[in-house]
């Protein structure tokens, strides 16, 4: 039996005309579309909405037909399962016909288009996934899932592990939006059939668990979801870098996050649970097929030496002239986080927590000066082109910097004499 309340004041995003327009065309002649998934439970949870997807009960040919009639653009993104996209003044809206899963492989189903919003709702991952809303705000629960929304559980539609069989992508789903909108504790049940089928993951392109993975490091405060991730090995099988590492530091960068009014940072979250180590993070960016910013940001990190705690700011100056500003960022950053964390209890490490945040300040609004003497300045001094120019080169920016990066151009080439090996 569904449950129905209306969310019309709850949603400015129903009242635009062009998505008015289009449910309309899709629900004359006996046929029906609504609103489903993420807009309707973002909209109860009072977040933002992004994406409009509708289910509806034409066709995909009969959705093309009555989208380009009402004057849409129409788009076969993936006619195959049913969805066509429709493009109202270049927004687009991903409409599904109304489905039942045939077959599944673990990954990968056959589907049959059908007409019964009951099957279409209970092929669906999570009970708060599966609410749809009717064009005038009434939304329709056939699956409990607005009972879930209210306490903030995320529950597996059905039986949990055959939901899981269906697709082992399921695994981290039910971790990244536990990570968004879960409270507590996770739903037992599901979490029990999680930790059980982990071994489907292998079954998983690395594209999408490193898509799943950063979704869920992008989250308010990931924290609790790698916890139970952990608990349940899955975060061993898809991260074993992190295993004998440990998960605590998260904790700190959260609420140093919070604190602090960083923005959240997938990449920053992630190297706090992983260990420093280049070969290893070679080996975990090959594995997850990071893209190449990803992966030199990752080993810029892992090669950026920390500076000793009594460092002046001309030497880090002169430091960072020679480090990865963004790997120096990184490191200071999360050594922020642990002088913060143990400063709770130790005068020495809120010093060291100051000092920090001044080289982490100076570090973030740093300009890397440009050296004033080229190649072409030393052959135009009379120079010979060849590996002289390139070790002469090298020893003015070595007195470049140790002056603290105020020798002028005319000052460097009247060094030249004095850096030149004699004949």
């Amino acid at each position: 039996m569904s449950t129905t309340i209306s969310i019309a004041d709850k949603a400015p995003w129903l009242q635009e005309p062009l998505l008015q327009k289009l449910l309309a065309a899709l629900s004359v002649d006996g046929e029906g579309a609504r609103i489903v998934g993420g807009a309707v439970r973002n909209t109860l949870l009072g977040q933002e909405v992004s994406d409009l997807d509708i289910a509806t009960t034409c066709v995909p040919d009969e959705t093309v037909r009555r989208a380009q009639a009402a004057g849409f653009k129409t788009i076969p993104t993936g006619i195959s399962h049913g969805t066509v996209t429709v493009v109202a003044d270049k927004r687009p809206f991903e409409v599904t016909t109304l489905r039942a899963d045939m077959e599944t492989d673990g990954r990968h189903a056959s589907v049959a288009f059908g007409r019964d919003w009951q099957v279409d709702a209970e092929r669906r991952d999570f009970t708060i996934n599966a609410l749809y809303v009717e064009a005038d705000g009434t939304i329709v629960d056939l699956v409990g899932g607005l009972a879930d929304i209210e306490s903030r559980t995320l529950r597996f539609i059905g039986d949990a592990e055959h939901r899981i069989r269906e697709d082992y992508l399921r695994i981290l789903r039910f971790f990244r939006f536990f990570a968004w909108y879960g409270h507590g504790r996770p739903e037992s049940e599901g979490l029990k059939a999680c930790a059980r089928l982990k071994d489907g993951l292998a079954q998983l392109s690395s594209e999408r668990v490193w898509a799943e993975l950063k979704k869920m490091l992008a989250a308010p405060d990931p924290s609790r979801a790698l916890l139970w991730m952990r608990q349940a090995g899955v975060l061993t099988a898809i991260l074993p870098e992190s295993e004998k590492w440990g998960i605590d530091t998260i904790h700190g960068l959260v609420k140093t996050e919070k604190e602090l009014g960083w923005n959240a940072d997938p990449l920053l979250r992630l190297e706090s649970v992983i260990p420093p180590h280049a070969e290893r993070i070679s080996d975990m960016a090959a594995r997850l097929k990071l893209s190449n910013h990803e992966r030199e940001r990752l080993e810029a990190w892992s090669a950026t030496i920390m500076p000793s705690p009594e460092i002046s700011e001309a030497g880090f100056a002169k430091k960072l002239y020679r480090s990865d500003r963004q790997g120096m960022i990184d490191r200071l950053s999360l050594a922020l986080v642990s002088a913060r964390t143990e400063a709770l209890n130790d005068n020495a490490a809120m010093m060291r927590a100051g000092h920090l945040s001044k080289l982490l300040e100076f570090a973030e609004h740093y300009e890397k000066p440009k050296f004033p003497v080229t190649g072409g300045y030393l052959v135009a001094a009379g120079l010979e082109k060849g590996p002289e120019v390139g070790k002469l080169q090298r020893a003015l920016e070595d007195a470049w910097i140790d002056s603290g990066f105020i020798l002028d151009r005319d000052a460097l080439l009247a060094r030249i004499p004095e850096l030149t090996p004699k004949a």
